[in-house]
């Protein structure tokens, strides 16, 4: 731990963003897997999910989450998924 007063707010707030960014990550994830699952098993609602998938993984390149680039390739995977699937 650091003895500075603004290194030891520094360690804090890094600490809170770590936990939060985590847990956005995570829920990305799943929403991600969801999607994926849907696909592979032509569920009725696999549509919806990817567009869940789609919106979640645009805000997470705007918050700076992910990179824009690893969102556009998600969501472009996604997609050519679904439509092959249909």
């Amino acid at each position: 731990m650091p003895n500075i007063k603004s290194a030891m707010k520094r360690v804090k707030t890094n600490n809170k963003k770590h936990a939060a960014n985590s847990s956005r990550k995570s829920t990305l994830r799943n929403q991600l897997k969801s999607a994926r699952l849907a696909i592979e098993s032509s569920a009725a609602d696999a549509a919806e999910k990817v567009k869940i998938a789609t919106v979640a993984l645009d805000v997470a390149a705007s918050k700076g989450l992910i990179h824009k680039n690893k969102a556009a390739r998600n969501k472009s995977r996604l997609v050519n998924a679904l439509n092959k699937m249909a």
